[in-house]
């Protein structure tokens, strides 16, 4: 047990939670041969499936493997028909976990890593394979580009594609994409119900509810609500959420899908502690630099319509359209500036060198205020086809796709704020002779058009060929009333492309080689640097080669890859102050993937990801760095194993080296590992389950935010909740 590890009484009460269904089992473990043989049979009924093996024989039914997934080509395919690496965080792993947060979800994912957003700290902004990815993360096949705080209530999984992938989702995607899979309403009727306890005043409940409504037809309810706060001073969350979905024509030629998302958050932000000497302030890791009185309130509005019709067996048409409406109000302070006590202000881009003492150090208060309105309306349209050309079986996917987005932000400055503290800043609300002035109003308005056709062309019974093209157009237009350019208009087009060759010596081995394509457009955003409103899009491109095993009776999957990523023409700034696109970044790396039953009750989910990023070529003085939040290796690892037939324990740690926090190298973050663990009892109409996050109480950051010379947000400190599930 870590020496830091002391037992309060609410671990106490948490812990005596779990042990109380053990009385329960002691007393029925000479349950007679009857009882015995009707669990055996409603484990039976519990049962699923891992490719062509049942396991069966616990009343746990959880299983961490999924084989097939969407977001390799649009529609579900078979993980090793994929040329790329995919990984699928699903619903059982999220439960298993406590995980309550895309930002949760995504720590399975090596390779991933969380960052903010230039100038802000805004909703979820994430790095994938060393490239942002913040307009990179999709609901059911469309972008959803709202900076908002995603929540996994009524999710199904998180697939998460590596590598460039433009020809099958447009502009971006660099280093991947992020894709949320809803629930989907079933024919039969249930229903679960949680209520989550935790340590800091954290207190969460959800709903499931889904009723069958005919022989074809269903409707589905999810629901949470939660007020969360955390082992940070100040911080806290206030959000709840409703997903209601219907269903009509399951199981028959044509299907009609509809659903919502409704969601309101009104959330504490957090920008971390403020560099001193190049490395995160030495300070207490409660440290929060901010205002009583700020807030993120978000509303979330999403709206999707799913029409499917097979006209025959080889010939399936789906049309898709989702429209989505975010509003932000944003009242954000951070540390900008670390000024001594004789009112010198230290030199940020460089991490703030000083010999003094931490005492004699204060941090001056700025604002990120802004209300941004997002809107998006998109559709989607996919014709599939098989044929056969003489001995080639072929799988086409062609399709159109039409969006229309716009992006309004209007900018506020409070002026006066208060110098704090650097060793011990109050907490205070905003002092009544601060000043607010009216900033820059940004209006964006982005089109796309796009055709697109994917061939998976199967030779035989061992080799596969996959080859996409899409052809995008991408008209943009910003304007600006105080910052420049004062109005920009951009139109972009694109022809993106994908290849794999797949060799299938058995149904247990697969191989590949791949190559894609990407773009980046400066108002990928619909937010523009000044100077780069001229420039053509960034351009990537990536080559794997990988491999994918299924095994011990297909029930543990392994895969594996070496790739190699390169934007060609990145931008960048010349010493005049120019933009240009002479820059290349490129990042090698090497992936490998371990998920699926080692025994019938032991399961396992690890990744390992090896990242040697470089900024390659640089006209801005970060030529030769390393670019920002791309740690050399990350390593994930969650592991359970079920005992006493209702029992289930595990864990796991969460490694990831030293990173940078900006492309100038000039402020780092040392690496860590963390542990998590969690124990369960199991019945066939409850659960109850603890989960202790951070178990040893390492001292860490999470997220890396870039703007100010790199700030640091320190990660989680040790947390235990327990979640009571009922289920009917």
């Amino acid at each position: 047990m870590p020496a830091n590890f002391r037992v309060s009484p609410l671990h106490a009460a948490l812990l005596l939670t779990l042990a109380l269904p053990a009385t329960g089992h002691a007393q029925t473990a000479s349950s007679s041969d009857d009882n015995s043989s009707a669990t055996s049979q409603s484990d039976t009924g519990k049962a699923k499936t891992l490719s062509s093996v049942h396991v069966t024989g616990s009343i746990v039914g959880n299983d961490y493997e999924t084989d097939t997934s969407t977001v390799g080509a649009k529609v579900p395919t078979s993980l090793r028909d994929i040329p790329q690496t995919v990984v699928v965080v699903n619903r059982d792993l999220l439960d298993a976990q406590g995980a309550t947060s895309l930002q949760d979800a995504l720590r399975n994912v090596p390779g991933i890593t969380i960052g903010g957003a230039e100038g802000g700290q805004i909703g979820n902004n994430i790095n994938l394979r060393g490239f942002t990815a913040r307009t990179d993360i999709y609901l059911d096949g469309f972008r959803d580009p709202g900076q908002y705080y995603r929540d996994v209530f009524d999710l199904d999984a998180i697939e998460v594609l590596k590598g460039p992938s433009s020809m099958l989702f447009g502009r971006g995607s660099t280093g991947g994409v992020i894709n949320q899979v809803t629930k989907e309403p079933e024919l039969k009727s249930f229903g679960e119900v949680t209520a989550t306890v935790g340590t800091d005043d954290r207190y969460r409940t959800t709903a499931d509810f889904n009723q069958q409504l005919s022989s074809t037809s269903a409707a589905r309810l999810n629901v949470y609500g939660q007020d969360m706060h955390s082992t940070r001073d100040v911080q806290k969350n206030q959000d709840f959420g409703i997903a209601p979905s219907v269903r009509f024509g399951i199981g028959t030629p044509t299907q009609i899908t509809l659903s919502a998302l409704i969601q309101r958050n009104h959330d504490m932000p957090d920008y971390g502690l403020p560099p001193v000497n190049g490395h995160p302030a030495d300070v207490s890791y409660k440290n929060w630099y901010g205002l009583t009185d700020d807030r993120t309130n978000q509303n979330v509005n999403e709206f999707n319509a799913r029409l499917e019709h097979a006209f025959s067996d080889t010939f399936k048409l789906r049309t898709q359209l989702m429209y989505s409406q975010y509003d932000t109000n944003a009242r954000e302070t951070a540390a900008n500036s670390v000024v001594t006590n004789t009112g010198v202000t230290l030199n940020k881009t460089l991490g703030n060198p000083t010999n003094l003492p931490l005492q004699d150090l204060y941090v001056q208060l700025a604002s990120h205020d802004r209300v941004i309105h997002d809107t998006i309306l998109d559709s989607q349209t996919d014709l599939t086809t098989q044929f056969d050309t003489g001995s080639l079986q072929h799988t086409l996917i062609t399709g159109v796709e039409l969006a229309r987005e716009t992006y309004n932000n209007q900018g506020y400055t409070r002026n006066g704020l208060p110098l704090l503290s650097l060793l011990n800043p109050v907490q205070e609300a905003t002092p009544s002779n601060v000043t607010t002035t009216i900033g820059n109003y940004a209006q964006s308005v982005a089109k796309t058009a796009a055709i697109y056709a994917n061939d998976t062309i199967r030779f035989n019974d061992q080799w596969m060929l996959v080859a996409g093209l899409r052809r995008d157009e991408f008209d943009a237009h910003i304007s600006n009333t105080v910052s420049l350019p004062a109005y920009a208009q951009q139109t972009v087009y694109f022809t993106s492309v994908r290849g794999g060759l797949i060799y299938q010596p058995s149904e247990q081995q697969s191989y590949y080689v791949s190559y894609g394509t990407s773009f980046d457009p400066s108002l990928e955003q619909l937010t523009l640097t000044n100077g780069t409103q001229d420039l053509q899009p960034e351009k990537n491109r990536s080559y794997e080669i990988g491999g994918k095993w299924n095994l011990m009776d297909d029930v543990l999957a392994v895969n594996a890859a070496l790739y190699n990523l390169e934007q060609t023409n990145a931008r960048t700034q010349t010493s005049s102050g120019e933009y240009t696109l002479d820059g290349t970044i490129r990042v090698r790396g090497a992936e490998l993937g371990v998920v699926g039953h080692l025994t019938k009750s032991w399961q396992i989910f690890s990744g390992y990801s090896y990242m040697d990023g470089r900024i390659v070529k640089a006209l801005d003085g970060t030529q030769g760095n390393v670019p920002a939040n791309t740690p050399r290796n990350t390593f994930t690892t969650w592991t359970t194993y079920t005992f006493a037939e209702h029992w289930e324990a595990g864990g796991g740690p969460t490694y990831m080296s030293q990173r940078y926090a900006a492309n100038t190298d000039k402020v780092s973050v040392g690496g860590y590992t963390r542990w998590d663990a969690t124990l369960a009892y199991h019945q066939p109409s409850y659960d109850i389950r603890l989960n202790v996050l951070n178990l040893a109480n390492k001292r860490y950051f999470d997220a890396l935010i870039q703007s100010d010379g790199g700030r640091s947000v320190p990660g989680i400190g040790r947390t235990e909740m327990v979640t009571f599930t009922y289920k009917f």
